[in-house]
């Protein structure tokens, strides 16, 4: 019996040297028929944002946008069978809905290492992931 599956694997990626380590490790220990999941989550704008406001920009073209630049960065026959997707909301709450309408067996995720006022303003994604999250998520650390 095996602790986790190693079928289905997501690693949540906030355009961080941290999460971007993350991913390549995850793709180095997962099975070559491994799904491994890359999922970007954006904050809603805000009704006063400028770029709504003048009607510039729109959640669409922020997520071509972070298409765009994921793709730049992971393009390649290493990257062939990766599945990336953006969504729009709370990051927390969508990392864990789209585990599991995805059923993923394991979540990866870096922890930032915040502390103090920071932690307490800013709040943690991975400790809500860890507390709320059906399958195990794995932490990495600093």
């Amino acid at each position: 019996m095996a602790l986790f599956s190693q079928d289905r694997i997501l690693v949540p990626i906030d355009f961080s040297e941290e999460a971007f380590q993350a991913l390549e490790e995850v793709i180095a220990f997962a099975k070559p028929a491994a799904a491994v999941h890359a999922l970007h989550v954006l904050k809603a704008l805000e009704p006063t944002d400028p770029g709504l406001v003048w009607q510039a920009i729109d959640d669409d073209k922020r997520k071509e946008n972070v298409q765009k630049a994921f793709l730049e960065k992971f393009s390649g026959d290493r990257y062939s069978g990766l599945q990336f997707v953006v969504l729009v909301g709370d990051p927390s709450s969508k990392i864990i809905d789209y585990a599991e309408q995805e059923s993923i067996g394991l979540i990866v995720m870096p922890s930032h290492g915040r502390t103090g006022l920071s932690r307490f303003f800013m709040g943690s994604v991975a400790e809500r992931v860890v507390r709320f999250a059906h399958c195990p998520v794995l932490v990495l650390r600093q």
